[in-house]
């Protein structure tokens, strides 16, 4: 079953698709520009030590987000 959270409240290792980026304005533009987009699939491959940022797959590259902004991204996942 699926599932539906924001992207902060993923695993490590966990896969996602990204549903929805509700972040506006420069945030928002600044998310997106970084292929943050609806329908792009992400893994998330680690977190630094105090859970801040965390470090995503996307595509062939790896990128890091705030917990503030990656509280704008609404992700689907496998239920466990």
């Amino acid at each position: 079953m699926k599932q539906q959270h924001c992207l902060r409240q993923m695993r490590e290792k966990q896969k996602g698709v990204i549903v929805a980026v509700t972040a506006k304005g420069e945030l928002g533009r600044r998310i997106r520009d970084m292929g943050l987009v609806a329908g792009a699939e992400i893994t998330v491959v680690g977190r630094a030590p105090l859970k801040d940022p965390v470090a995503l797959r996307l595509k062939d590259f790896t990128l890091t987000l705030r917990n503030n902004e990656a509280d704008y991204i609404t992700v689907e996942t496998e239920g466990d």
